[in-house]
């Protein structure tokens, strides 16, 4: 009886991001302008603090963090009126001091309650809304795999160009971060499913 060979066949690899590291604060500035310039969209930069003029040099809008909070405000401002207003002088009418539901005074009465669903619907928008902009949770990124990111926290700084960005190719993608000075350029990969 002939024994059957298995072949171990080694799992491809495809690229998922490439990391530039810069040892400076002028570098990564200068880099970070240069990517944009290219025109990527799906790219980051990591700094171990925050960098005077990095939101400007990534071509970064200005939040719409605001907008969903503000949207949350109103909506519990709202919601805390129309629900006093149902419960006080529809569902069960209520007179307070002296006057009848709906009354003009009854106003001031209300602005308690108003204000604290207010705070707390804004409280709750500012959380989700961080959360959903900044596609959280994600338990694991492709620059955790490197082991000189680690520093990106201590003393160095990255740019990351992710694989499914439209303009992203190795060779090309490469180049243009050696070409704005990085100290190292990786290619990060992973297996294939």
């Amino acid at each position: 009886m002939e024994a059957k060979s298995h072949s171990h066949r080694e799992p491809r690899r495809a690229p998922t991001a490439i990391l530039a590291e810069f040892e400076n604060t002028h570098d990564i500035l200068h880099a970070a302008e240069k990517v944009r310039d290219a025109g990527y969209v799906r790219w980051d930069t990591h700094t171990p603090f925050p960098v005077h003029g990095m939101d400007r040099a990534m071509g970064l809008r200005d939040s719409r963090l605001g907008w969903i909070v503000i949207a949350f405000a109103l909506t519990g401002l709202t919601g805390a009126f129309v629900m006093m207003h149902w419960m006080n002088g529809i569902d069960y009418p209520t007179v307070v001091g002296d006057k009848p539901p709906g009354a003009p005074g009854t106003l001031p009465s209300m602005v308690p309650i108003m204000f604290e669903l207010t705070i707390l619907l804004s409280a709750f928008g500012a959380v989700l809304g961080m959360l959903h902009l900044n596609r959280l949770p994600r338990h694991n990124h492709p620059v955790f795999e490197s082991e000189r990111f680690r520093r990106a926290t201590d003393d160095r700084f990255f740019i990351s160009i992710e694989a499914d960005d439209p303009k992203f190719d190795v060779d090309r993608t490469r180049k243009l971060l050696e070409g704005a000075h990085a100290a190292n350029v990786e290619v990060i990969e992973e297996d294939e499913s």
